[in-house]
């Protein structure tokens, strides 16, 4: 009789044990899948800024023949942001990724101030149809960088917040969640950091 009993609440302890570490487990996977997620909302919008810049320097030519060494800067830091992205959609949850992409799409951003300090020069560029509608785009673009970005780092905060908590710490390894999530931050870019306002008027 005594052994049915503690045979009863063994079952019913180990039960509930199991049950918490299943219940943590989808934790973690639901949140990391939600910064995942969130990732690949900004992946869609520096695509679409990245395939906006060919335009702009297309358009740009036409007017700043002398300006070839910055407009080639701005294809480079295009190409090389380009590049990062696919490596860091392919796995968001890797931090070299996530800093390498950080770090050239500030690389590309810095390009495209000095490009916007140069467009000053040009008026009846800055006044053309095509380069306003393409302000007007590479605005929302870099607007909705910022909101998506902003998403990505909150996921990411709130991934690594239940990770670090106990006693999910001490499970975390073992369930394949080592590491915290990396939030994306874009180097010596404030203006993307702070809702930038891309203008060439």
């Amino acid at each position: 009789m005594i052994l049915t009993v503690f045979l009863v609440i063994f079952i019913c302890v180990s039960s509930v044990i199991t049950l918490y570490l299943i219940s943590l487990y989808n934790q973690l996977v639901s949140l990391r899948n939600r910064f995942k997620n969130a990732f690949s909302q900004i992946e869609v919008q520096l695509k679409r800024r990245h395939d906006l810049i060919p335009n702009l320097v297309e358009t740009a030519k036409a007017y700043m023949s002398h300006e070839r060494d910055t407009l080639m800067a701005v294809t480079e830091a295009r190409n090389a942001s380009a590049a990062c992205l696919n490596v860091a959609a392919a796995e968001p949850g890797s931090a070299q990724s996530i800093v390498h992409l950080g770090q050239t799409e500030g690389r590309l951003n810095r390009a495209m101030d000095k490009l916007n300090i140069s467009l000053e020069a040009y008026p009846d560029l800055r006044a053309s149809e095509t380069m306003m509608q393409l302000n007007y785009e590479m605005t929302n673009t870099e607007n909705r960088i910022a909101f998506a970005r902003q998403f990505f780092n909150d996921s990411v905060m709130n991934y690594n917040t239940f990770r670090q908590k106990f006693p999910t710490v001490l499970m975390a390894e073992a369930f394949g969640h080592g590491g915290d999530a990396t939030l994306l931050e874009f180097a010596d870019s404030e203006q993307i950091q702070n809702t930038p306002v891309v203008s060439f008027i």
